[in-house]
């Protein structure tokens, strides 16, 4: 019988997506809090939303991956929402005058791979609370 304590790999692998996922959209906030300081916005108000928006997903992002990691169940509910939100977003980007396919490939395969990784039994296990744990 495996350490209840060990952490399967493939929950490991979901925190890895999670926190490189966390790693680039923190970036994005700095690139905007940069962009908000140094360039005059067509739109100041929308701008500030923009960055605070962003920000908020970063955390939003950099907590699932630290639930992730602590096995925690609401986390794995959580990634499969960003990761719903991530496909969206790659969806958009295969369309439209400015369409940018690449990033839509960027941003849909560890999207699709973090979800099927959510819901692979393993992780699924090691996120269940059990009654008779005490965390």
């Amino acid at each position: 019988m495996p350490d209840s304590n060990s952490r399967p790999p493939a929950l490991i692998a979901l925190a890895v997506i999670l926190f490189l996922e966390a790693a680039l959209v923190t970036g994005l906030a700095g690139w905007l809090l940069v962009e908000l300081l140094t360039v005059t916005p067509e739109s100041f108000a929308t701008a500030i939303a923009i960055f605070i928006l962003t920000l908020l997903a970063a955390i939003w992002v950099i907590v699932t991956a630290a639930g992730i990691l602590r096995r925690r169940g609401w986390a794995r509910a959580s990634t499969v929402t960003i990761q719903i939100l991530q496909i969206a977003v790659a969806v958009g980007c295969f369309q439209g005058l400015v369409a940018r396919p690449d990033l839509g490939w960027a941003l849909l395969i560890p999207a699709l791979v973090a979800g099927v990784l959510a819901l692979t039994p393993s992780v699924v296990r090691a996120t269940v609370r059990n009654t008779e744990q005490h965390d």
